[in-house]
């Protein structure tokens, strides 16, 4: 736990990527909020839909520039376990289908530090700005739809 609140402390700081603010008038769907990658994002998460049980996240992944399904958007998870660290069990990677549809489950994360409880995601598509960002739960759920909205480019 005195890890996880040393590197928060650490990252708050320099992981508040000075972000361009996105102006969501020049597109048809206001696009996502990124939101801190935290300091425990690894790559090549595993391809699967579920890192244990009790909640489930879905949505849609859509163009900002028109609000149309992206299929086939990679869009990894990495949350705390239920002890409150980040290990390989708790990381994914989940591609959505041809509607541009995803689902996810996992145990409840839980609150650490000052952070309440969340799921980091980081989404890239084709002819997409890649986008990272964090769903925050709220108190009592078990289910969330959580929609992303990529912004069009590289």
């Amino acid at each position: 736990m005195r890890k996880h609140l040393v590197t928060f402390l650490l990252f708050i700081g320099i992981g508040l990527v000075s972000t361009p603010q996105l102006q969501a008038a020049d597109y048809s769907c206001p696009p996502t909020e990124p939101d801190m990658k935290g300091p425990f994002y690894k790559p090549d998460a595993p391809q699967r839909a579920s890192v244990g049980k009790g909640y489930v996240l879905t949505g849609t992944v859509k163009s900002a520039a028109d609000c149309a399904s992206i299929p086939k958007a990679a869009i990894e998870f990495w949350l705390a376990n239920p002890d409150g660290d980040y290990d390989d069990k708790s990381r994914a990677t989940v591609i959505s289908d041809g509607s541009g549809n995803y689902r996810f489950e996992s145990h409840r994360p839980r609150e650490y530090g000052f952070r309440p409880p969340h799921i980091h995601l980081r989404i890239t598509a084709e002819g997409f700005k890649p986008l990272v960002t964090q769903h925050y739960l709220e108190d009592g759920t078990t289910k969330a739809l959580f929609d992303i909205v990529l912004i069009p480019g590289d």
